[in-house]
């Protein structure tokens, strides 16, 4: 079928059909012929909007929603990864913590712990005698026995008995007589 051209031409047979009306002359005006004076929307040029241009109109439009809910597929994913990150991480922190109670359950459960834990409420053996520290009990020198700051086996000046006795009777050679 051969397509029909959308614009006609003086030279269309329909035009000179329509033109000569029912007069049948050649010079009649389009107003004896309503039908083909109203034309079809392709004959408008609105905002040189064509078939073309609205297809590709469309066509960037769906692109566009395309890219978007991909945008967002890949948002959505990022986050989850790192949502997995932070529960991996806690995962490790979580063992740590098992790790510990596990021992802590250990220790708790040896026979010395429980009588040390006994000894506290006076549940000890009959040979024990308890004792408790007053609360206005001084705290130690820094240089007592067992005191972090005295290493083990470190060679601390510690002054003889005689030298002591000496330092009570007449007083501390550091400190000046009064």
């Amino acid at each position: 079928m051969p397509r029909r051209a959308e614009h006609p031409t003086p030279a269309d047979p329909e035009l000179d059909a329509a033109s000569r009306g029912a007069t049948g002359r050649a010079g009649a005006t389009r107003s004896t012929a309503p039908a083909a004076s109203i034309g079809s929307l392709s004959d408008l040029p609105v905002a040189g909007l064509t078939r073309r241009r609205i297809a590709l109109l469309i066509a960037a439009l769906v692109a566009a929603w395309v890219i978007v809910l991909f945008a967002r597929q890949v948002g959505e994913a990022s986050a989850a990864s790192t949502r997995a990150d932070v529960i991996r991480a806690s995962n490790v922190v979580l063992e740590g913590d098992v790790a510990a109670l596990e021992r802590e359950l250990q220790l708790i459960q040896r026979q010395a712990y429980i009588e040390q834990q006994a000894r506290t409420y006076r549940l000890g053996t009959d040979r024990e005698i308890p004792f408790v520290l007053s609360d206005d009990a001084p705290s130690l020198p820094p240089d007592a026995p067992g005191m972090p700051s005295v290493r083990l086996g470190a060679v601390v000046d510690r002054p003889t008995p005689f030298e002591s006795w000496m330092d009570l009777l007449f007083g501390s050679p550091r400190e000046p007589a009064r």
